[in-house]
């Protein structure tokens, strides 16, 4: 066996040749299964998120990419086995070295949104379900976190997608995070004339009424008589006085839903009970009107 690997084949040792072709093999080997794993990782993201819009073009573009690349490998690391080719070998890996900075700076923002994405599952602030505001600006049920952004279904049904890098710089607010029970502000203006006590009383009767809203107090606070609904006077403004009351509902949607009954039942009721909802106005002249305040207003909302 050793006098076969000895052999000189045109000018070339046998045991040479088939360290080449054993070294050849692994590298074929090696690149066949990098290329069809990235295939397969593609295929597999693309048809797990089918509720995500996705643009097949910049994906199958991002797959020929890196299989371009894993194949330019392989060839470099082929071509320095060869002897006298390492200079080529070391030009392509220059090359491909080149192109792997450019697309590096290129795609910084997607890799700042992977690492944000991972950051998000790890350390999870909100989860698939949960009801989150994103720096006062988007609310809405948090439908799927993925490594690149986070899909947030507002009020109007909308699907809302943020990358994840700004998910991570934001202020969120989750409202199903621990306790769900939401405190709904309920505002109302009144009249300097109106008789506070009663307008207190008839918007605390009215909000008892509602059927989202819930008991927030403690077993202390009911021991000592304090009201399920609490108003108070937060506000003398230039024609108002505002009466504000905190209502508590299960979650924040109940609250949201409950508030807007809330203005529009408050509103009907201060109405019949003749309780005065004012214009804000300047010099006896309504804002934004020509026409002179005279007796009943409407209410400014």
């Amino acid at each position: 066996m050793e006098e076969i690997l000895n052999m000189q084949l045109f000018g070339v040792s046998v045991r040479w040749l088939v360290v080449f072709a054993v070294k050849g093999a692994v590298i074929y080997l090696f690149v066949r299964l990098l290329t069809g794993l990235t295939k397969y990782l593609f295929y597999r993201s693309m048809h797990k998120q089918r509720k995500v819009v996705l643009d097949e073009t910049k994906v199958s573009f991002m797959r020929r990419i890196i299989v371009t690349t894993i194949y330019i490998i392989g060839i470099a690391a082929f071509l320095s086995l060869i002897p006298g080719m390492e200079k080529v070998s070391n030009s392509i890996l220059a090359s491909a070295g080149i192109m792997a900075a450019a697309v590096g700076l290129a795609s910084q923002d997607a890799l700042s949104n992977v690492i944000g994405g991972l950051f998000i599952i790890f350390s999870q602030p909100f989860k698939l379900g949960d009801f989150i505001e994103v720096d006062s600006i988007v609310k809405g049920t948090v439908m799927e976190i993925t490594l690149r952004h986070t899909v947030i279904r507002d009020a109007e049904n909308r699907m809302i997608l943020i990358p994840n890098n700004k998910i991570n710089s934001s202020t969120i607010i989750n409202s199903s995070y621990g306790d769900t029970a939401t405190c709904a502000f309920v505002e109302v203006g009144v009249s300097y004339t109106a008789d506070l006590d009663n307008a207190i009383s008839t918007m605390r009767d009215e909000i008892m009424k509602h059927p989202l809203l819930t008991d927030h107090r403690s077993e202390d606070e009911k021991k000592n008589g304090i009201p399920q609904v609490i108003i108070r006077v937060t506000n003398l403004g230039d024609s108002a006085i505002t009466l504000r009351a905190w209502a508590w509902a299960s979650s924040a949607g109940n609250a949201f839903a409950m508030k807007c009954d809330l203005l529009k039942s408050v509103k009907e009721r201060f109405d019949r009970e003749n309780i005065e909802i004012p214009y804000p106005y300047i010099n006896g002249k309504v804002i934004g009107s020509s026409i002179r305040r005279i007796g009943r207003t409407r209410p400014l909302w």
